[in-house]
Order: structure tokens, then sequence, then C-alpha cells
């Protein structure tokens, strides 16, 4: 049977007799999860699926599906930003069964998003793909991103898959763990240590799930430059706008998916925001992810970074001590945010690659439009 190439169907709810296919990809998306980062922990469950699936003012997702019969047998996500200048479109998936591989399926999922960013007024596209560390002497030539010391094997297939399609790679992320298992005692004790060496009159604010009213304007702006001021490599990174009904709409879709998201701001003396960070608890998993963090560039030098991440390392021990680890993501050349985290005691683990063709220059739509699949979300 021939295999089809088509969007995947969104139901309104997990429960409805028309998910069949949203529950395929979450089982699929384990899969893959599992045998690129060594786990399934950090895969979405269906109810967060269907909310990124789900349309929103400000991004949109489309999922599209390899589908043999019924059965789901790949899939590649692609989203971008609704706003008008935006130019770029985010592969965050192409992913074939192990079983189906080396049929061209991968490449027909990945001209499919292509074609949805075409439709979008996307010209730009970055695909990003993920693999373990191979601590092995891994003999043949060896890819480097543009910055950072990190590399990858050139003959893997993710490499020869982003290559052959005209991509280069223009990133390489850190994906890194840090046991906190029965360490909030520990955390605390550090955190107590760092606030009495610090004499710079910020204060530490932290919340769970909704940003203080009176922190979510400025919030908002820091949000904005987490979207461009981290090291980006050789990779069309462009400015989010962010406003306080972009802070409440994140907010409330976390929430819509069943995670609890724990943050700390450091608040100067004018009342601002001068940095932040957030922890993520997924569901249904000994795992949480940590999320942005940033320091804004007039407040650096204080080692309010380290500040921050014990903070909520400490308010993660008291909301759930049973989660065993917590799963970060650092570009390669970001020596200062590694530095924190190497110093909290992270390890890598595993790579994210992210791989960028150039613009062509053409655009088939306005901006904003759905493209293929109509099921847009983030």
């Amino acid at each position: 049977m021939a295999v089809d190439i088509r969007p995947i169907r969104v139901p309104e709810r997990v429960e409805a007799d028309d998910a069949g296919e949203l529950l395929a990809l979450a089982e699929l998306s384990r899969r893959l999860d599992a045998e690129a980062l060594g786990t399934s922990d950090l895969s979405r469950r269906p109810r967060e699926l269907l909310r990124d699936l789900q349309q929103t003012e400000y991004t949109a997702r489309t999922a599209i599906g390899a589908f043999d019969g019924d059965a789901l047998v790949g899939v590649a996500e692609v989203q971008w930003e609704l706003d008008a200048d935006a130019g770029t479109a985010y592969v965050t998936t192409v992913g074939v069964d192990p079983a189906r591989r080396r049929r061209g399926i991968g490449s027909r999922l990945l001209t499919a998003a292509e074609e949805a960013a075409r439709r979008a007024g996307r010209a730009t596209t970055v695909i990003w793909a993920d693999q373990l560390i191979d601590e092995r002497d891994v003999p043949g030539p060896r890819l480097h991103a543009p910055q950072g010391d990190a590399s990858i094997s050139a003959d893997g297939p993710i490499p020869q898959f982003a290559r052959t399609h005209g991509y280069e790679l223009g990133q390489l992320y850190r994906i890194s763990a840090l046991d906190v298992l029965g360490r909030g005692d520990e955390f605390a004790f550090q955190l107590d240590a760092a606030l009495d060496a610090a004499s710079d009159g910020y204060r530490l604010v932290t919340w769970r799930n909704r940003a203080p009213d009176a922190l979510v304007d400025s919030l908002a702006r820091a949000h904005e430059r987490m979207s461009v001021d981290p090291p980006s490599g050789a990779i069309s990174f462009e400015l989010e706008p962010w406003t306080a009904a972009r802070v409440r709409e994140a907010e409330g879709r976390a929430v819509d998916a069943g995670r609890v998201n724990l943050s700390v701001a450091a608040v100067g003396a004018d009342g601002e925001v001068a940095g932040f960070t957030e922890l993520s608890l997924l569901p249904e998993s000994p795992a949480v992810e940590q999320w942005d963090t940033i320091v804004l560039g007039p407040h650096r030098g204080h080692r309010l970074g380290l500040r921050m991440k014990l903070a909520n390392l400490v308010a993660l021990a008291r909301e759930d001590p049973s989660r065993d680890r917590v799963c970060t993501w650092n570009a390669d050349e970001n020596a200062h945010m590694l530095a924190i985290n190497v110093a909290l005691g992270f390890r890598p683990f595993a790579l994210e690659s992210a791989w960028e063709r150039p613009s062509t220059g053409e655009s088939s739509a306005a901006a904003g439009s759905a493209g293929i699949g109509a099921t847009t979300g983030s």
C-alpha cells in the first residue's frame, strides 16, 4: 500500500471518537524520543499535543503524518510566528518509524513541511534534531557549528539527511540533566549562601503558573528579549513580540496541557523584572524541563542567574519532591549559562542540532495563513 502524506486529524478533545490519529502521534513521538534521547520522559502526552496543535493568535503549528493505511509511520511538525514581519518557519520534528526508514518517507514529510512554510509566507526554514552523545571515538569527519566546541559525526543519519536537502549546520545545543531527587535542603543551603553574599538590591519573586500582575508587563519585555538575546549561531531567530496578553495566554496554555510551571524573577529597585527563569513539570513523568532563563543586559554581572535557578530548584523540591531530574537545553557557545549549569551539576547526555536552509526569496501566500494541514497552534 502506498504511504499517504497528509495532515494529522486533530480532535476537539482527547476523549473524542476521532482522536485516534492524535493518540497515534503521541505514541510515535514517544518511541522517537526514546531513540533520540534515551528516554520518553520528556515526550508530550496527548493532552499537550492537542493543545499545541490548536490555533492561537501568536503562533501556528501544523502536524503532517505519513500514513500506511490507518497506521501512522512518520510525522513532521512545523511552526511559525504569526507576526507579519516573521520570515522563518521551524520544522521541530521529522521522524519515521525505524522499520520504515530509507524509503523516502522522511524526505516527503520534509517537503510537505517546507510547503506549509511557503504557503505561510516563510521563505527560510530551520530543522531541529536530537541525538544521544556518543562518547566513543567515532572515526570519520566531524561537523562543527559556526560557534562553540561541540561537533557531530558528518556521516551520521541526521547530517546526511539535512545536508542532502540543502541545509547547513547552524548551531548545536547541549541537552543536560541535573539529578534533584532528595536535594531540596542542599539547594536551599546553596541559595542562602548566594543571598548572603549579595548586596545589590535585587529581590527574588517566585510564583506557580501565573505571574503577579505587577510584574507581567516587564516580564513580557524580558520574554521578548529572550527570543533574540541568547547566542544564535548561524540560525535566523527572529524577534517575537510579547505583551502581557501573550504571557497570560502562554500561562493558560501550559495549565491546559497539564503542566505546572514554576518561575522566579529577579526584580530591581525600580520594580521591573531584571531576569527570570522557568521550570515546567511534565504530567505523568518524573522529569522537569528547564525553560527560559535570561538576565537582561543592564543587570548582568550580579550572579542573578545562579540565584534564580537555585530559588526555583528549592521551589521544585517543595512543589513535588518526587521529581528526579531537570533537563535543560543550552547553545554550546553560551559559555556563561553553561558555567552556571555545570556549577549546579548538570551533565550533558544529548545534542540538539539546528539546520538552516537559506531563503529562496519565494513566498506563495500572505504571512499568517494556515498552510498545509489547516490545523495550527502552539
